[in-house]
């Protein structure tokens, strides 16, 4: 019976269903999933609602909607997520891209170089890299090292370098922070770290605790124990004047990473609003004068 359904009719009987789940945007769930089934645009659903669905692709939707129903998330289901110009690869193993972290990006760009030095950024707890690869599709000069302590997440990065044709600009290792990573002064150090407090996982939609990487999220007591850590070891991997830049949960907290800087000995210090107005993101730079007193950058091993 699910072959005779048309595509309509199968839309309503999803959209009912993710909406009783509890979905917020149940109908455009069951559009992209039903788009997705059937290997379409989600905008040709719409010409087509009176058509029917062919077994293979209604027994696929189905299995679909049922993950959706479980609260798992979409990005999940269909594999992949828009990030800026281009589409990653995503599954539980890295945090979902959010629209949020796009605007992380845009500021990054601003704080680089001028084109034409072949600049150098360390993306740090890269998940999916999307972020890694963003910058060095939009700035074929870049080049960028980026690195994450899951090997889990560095595979599925490394996948999405190779498949967006990056691999020439753009490295993935696993380390902790920067302790993996041989001695380099790079012109700028951008994070979306994991930057919640322990006491807020528990407020968290099901999407995330059931289905996200905790350890990509939980920033510690107060949110801030990773962040401090890459401000602290930061500096020994930048160059004078470099830049670096990070996400962090907003409001008071960018409040407080900004304060971090300054007493680490940034300058420039500037924070910029997300796409819902909240103070979200913070930058600073190393004096040019040189990089951080205490000077080389740790060796490896």
């Amino acid at each position: 019976m699910l072959a005779l359904a048309s595509v309509r009719d199968r839309l309503d009987d999803a959209a009912a269903r993710l909406a009783g789940a509890g979905i917020e945007t149940p109908r455009v769930d069951a559009e992209w999933l039903l788009a997705a089934a059937l290997g379409v645009g989600r905008g040709r659903l719409r010409a087509a609602a009176d058509q029917s669905i062919g077994e293979e692709a209604a027994e696929r939707y189905e299995g679909w909607v049922q993950r959706r129903v479980g609260r798992e998330p979409l990005q999940h289901v269909l594999g992949t997520q828009a990030f800026r110009d281009l589409t990653v690869r995503v599954g539980p193993d890295v945090l979902v891209p959010r629209p949020e972290t796009e605007l992380l990006v845009s500021w990054a760009l601003d704080l680089l170089p001028a084109p034409g030095g072949r600049p150098l950024v360390l993306d740090v707890g890269t998940g999916s890299g999307c972020i890694a690869c963003a910058l060095a599709s939009e700035r074929p000069d870049v080049r960028v090292v980026a690195v994450d302590v899951s090997a889990a997440a560095v595979a599925v990065a490394r996948r999405n370098v190779v498949e967006l044709g990056l691999a020439d600009r753009v490295t993935v290792s696993v380390s902790d922070l920067f302790s993996g990573l041989a001695p380099l002064h790079a012109d700028l150090v951008i994070s979306n770290p994991p930057y919640l407090p322990t006491s807020a996982m528990g407020t968290l939609a099901p999407e995330i605790t059931g289905y996200e990487p905790r350890a990509a999220l939980d920033g510690g007591p107060d949110g801030l124990d990773v962040i401090g850590r890459i401000l602290t070891e930061a500096p020994h991997w930048l160059r004078g004047g470099a830049a670096i830049v990070l996400e962090t949960a907003g409001g008071h907290q960018a409040d407080e990473v900004m304060a971090m800087m300054g007493d680490r000995g940034l300058i420039d210090l500037a924070t910029r609003r997300d796409l819902a107005g909240v103070t979200r993101f913070v930058s600073g730079r190393l004096p040019n004068a040189g990089r951080r007193k205490g000077g080389e950058a740790p060796r490896r091993g």
